[in-house]
């Protein structure tokens, strides 16, 4: 075998095994139900949050911001240029593999076939037949990626209201306390119930498309104060305070929203590689101090609220909020979020480290 004749058969193999990975990462991240993160995403998201941040840092506050809010429109549009890149390099290399001429032939032609320009031909059936298809791999992209962008803003709008919806009910940033309080001023208690079943199912919303929508949970609110990790946090929390500490409060829906919320949450962390334990114990450290709870115990006591004794309810309260506090931080420390009480204002807990993809709950 000659030299030439085995470097067109590595060409061919490495092209055809290129061109079979772009497409497979395309089709996980747009057409899939139940996508997931490729090494495409992630490198897109990587890339465009240290230039950001490079960026960022060296900015006011309100600029950095406009910055990360950046991130994830860039990232989405880098995806489909990393993915026509890949099969570019691919076809030239298959083109080589077909005896198309040098390498710069191959490349010219490669690009002409991408994109649909036509300036460049070449002999042969086989050499046809892979500028057919590569025209049509680079449609297909652009195409999967104009019908993806209307999926993708629908699921943002929807989780949005809800976000914005939040701030008239626990505040801006949203606290768990004034969302509990807000309801007993205004002689609306009894709504809580209801208001944990609406929560429960966005919770179920956010875990479908937060990881099928493989950007969205990087796509910043409008409001620079508010994101969907803080207001995650705050009904969480509220959740958790109505099951362990409020006396005859709505323990069922409370206790079903939080279920839901965790598993949402920690259902984004696999998607992002972030490490929790899935099977914390009831006693597990939290991130949230006795002196904290305290504080807000106190002021659910002033705003007239019948409360379980105060050392049950706090054991009640941690064993709750183990279970999603790890992957709640992480989240939001991930995507850098406007700071807010409970989610936003400290770093996850040191030493936790994934034991397994069990989502059970301990308590």
């Amino acid at each position: 075998m000659s030299g030439e004749v085995a470097v067109r058969i590595v060409a061919g193999i490495v092209g055809l095994v290129v061109v079979v990975l772009a497409l497979e990462s395309a089709v996980i991240t747009l057409v899939l139900p139940r996508g997931g993160n490729t090494r495409t995403a992630h490198l897109a998201t990587r890339l465009t949050r240290a230039a950001l941040t490079a960026t960022a840092r060296r900015t006011r506050p309100r600029r950095r911001e406009r910055a990360l809010a950046l991130l994830a429109p860039i990232a989405l549009l880098l995806m489909p240029i990393a993915w026509l890149l890949q099969v570019w390099l691919a076809y030239a290399a298959l083109y080589v593999a077909a005896g198309v001429g040098d390498v710069w032939d191959a490349l010219v032609l490669s690009g002409s076939s991408l994109l649909t320009l036509g300036f460049a031909t070449a002999d042969g059936i086989v050499v046809h037949l892979l500028i057919f298809s590569e025209a049509t791999l680079g449609l297909g992209i652009v195409t999967l990626l104009i019908a993806y962008l209307p999926t993708m803003y629908t699921a943002f709008s929807e989780r949005e209201t809800q976000v914005a919806l939040l701030a008239v009910r626990a505040g801006t940033p949203p606290r768990a306390d004034e969302m509990l309080w807000r309801y007993k001023r205004i002689g609306n208690e009894h709504e809580l119930g209801g208001a944990m079943l609406e929560w429960e199912e966005w919770f179920a919303q956010l875990s479908e498309t937060h990881t099928t929508l493989t950007t969205l949970p990087l796509f910043r609110s409008s409001d620079p104060a508010q994101s969907w990790i803080t207001a995650a946090g705050a009904v969480l929390d509220a959740a958790s305070l109505l099951h362990s500490t409020v006396e005859d409060g709505p323990r069922a829906p409370a206790a079903l929203c939080i279920r839901s919320g965790f598993l949402a949450l920690r259902a984004i962390a696999d998607e992002w590689a972030l490490p929790y334990d899935p099977d914390p114990a009831p006693d597990d450290p939290i991130a949230i101090t006795r002196a904290e709870y305290d504080e807000v115990y106190d002021r659910l006591a002033e705003a007239g609220l019948d409360l379980v004794e105060r050392e049950q309810a706090w054991r009640d309260f941690a064993g709750w909020r183990v279970n999603y506090d790890t992957p709640l931080l992480a989240l939001a420390e991930m995507i850098e979020a406007p700071s807010a009480p409970w989610t936003s204002d400290r770093p996850p807990l040191t030493g936790m480290s994934r034991m397994g993809r069990s989502s059970s709950m301990r308590r």
